[in-house]
């Protein structure tokens, strides 16, 4: 196995292989990011060639669809034969482009959209979306159960994997700034939010899964969290309001709420949970 990337994510992906039993061979762009992983055994590749000539599998999670590109690019003829799972976020058409550079050079590709933050990768109830090669998500089935309990081939299209966790996203962002509004009329008028959760169990049942957390953090004014920051929001907002101008659909929803997370990231708050924008809501 080699996984290219050991950021958040990739790092997160590669523990998991490492710790599933399987020899991983690892690279990323910034020295020092795979010593963690090394000191438990993977081994540290000299560059990108020598990384994927080292696994038959090749698993990449970068930042953006053009850097996985441009990376699988330079593997060139090394990629014959192996199989690539890309896990990288973007749009359906950039994903599309990926693999046909894979298929150019003579290997298998597979989309990956993950509907997890990085502490959930290989838990039970985690979900990975596939699309793509049919085969490769068979033969390879044990490996992908390690990145995620429910790891479902929803299309040979790879670009429909991208649009399951898009679609997935866009339903989580409108019930987060729905309830944000809500919380700061509730908390306008003094009324706690978790009160209201409380009270309004019925109504909410199928809707409030993660919602006492968001309510908690409201509450207490205290909004900084160590995974699933707003930073880490936006690249995927960006990515949707893309899809949406491509397709020629409205693209003012994702826009307003990537507008919402930007401008809170602008005004260092990058680092908070997406309940800090309820100050937007409070706003006269």
């Amino acid at each position: 196995m080699a996984v290219l990337g050991l950021g958040e994510m990739g790092g997160a992906l590669a523990g998991a292989i490492l710790d599933g039993g399987h020899p991983t061979t690892v690279w990323n762009r910034t020295a020092g990011r795979g010593d963690a992983l090394v000191a438990k055994g993977a081994r540290q590749a000299d560059g990108v060639r020598d990384a994927v000539a080292a696994g038959q599998v090749v698993v990449v999670n970068v930042k953006g669809n053009s850097v996985a590109r441009g990376l699988l690019e330079a593997a060139g003829d090394v990629l014959r034969g192996r199989a690539v799972v890309n896990l990288t976020d973007g749009t359906s058409s950039e994903v599309r482009e990926v693999a046909a550079v894979v298929a150019e050079r003579g290997g298998e590709y597979l989309h990956g959209q993950i509907m997890t933050i990085a502490p959930g990768v290989g838990h039970p109830d985690a979900t990975v979306f596939y699309g793509g090669s049919a085969d490769v998500h068979e033969r390879h089935r044990e490996v992908l159960g390690l990145l995620s309990g429910q790891a479902p081939l929803v299309s040979e299209d790879p670009g429909v994997a991208v649009l399951y966790g898009m679609a997935v996203h866009g339903t989580m962002w409108g019930l987060l700034n729905g309830f944000l509004h809500a919380a700061a009329a509730l908390s306008d008028a003094g009324v706690e939010v978790g009160r209201f959760l409380e009270e309004a169990k019925g109504p909410l049942a199928s809707l409030s899964a993660f919602l006492p957390s968001i309510a908690e953090e409201v509450d207490r004014g205290r909004f900084a969290t160590p995974y699933g920051a707003l930073r880490h929001h936006l690249p995927s907002i960006e990515d949707l309001a893309r899809e949406s101008r491509e397709r020629g659909i409205d693209d003012e929803f994702p826009e307003y709420s990537r507008a919402l997370v930007a401008a809170a990231v602008e005004r260092g708050h990058g680092d908070d949970s997406y309940s800090r924008l309820v100050e937007h809501f409070r706003k006269a």
